[in-house]
């Protein structure tokens, strides 16, 4: 069961960084990820942050279900 939190943990810092990053792209027009990962490894990263927005999706969806 700790690992459902370390995942929780691990998605929600994913999605944080992903949230600024792309409010540094609307403000600034500054890929501050790409810029630091590189082109294929940022890639990458922005896949991870996507799964991990699912995956946020996913619990809060699974919270929704148990009220009811």
């Amino acid at each position: 069961m700790k690992n459902l939190e370390i995942y929780r943990f691990i998605a929600l810092v994913l999605v944080i960084i992903g949230g600024v990053n792309w409010g540094l792209v609307g403000i600034f027009n500054v890929n501050l990820l790409s810029a630091i990962l590189g082109g294929f490894l940022g890639r990458l990263f922005f896949i991870g942050i996507g799964a991990a927005a699912g995956y946020l999706g996913y619990l809060i969806y699974l919270e929704k279900v148990k009220k009811v």
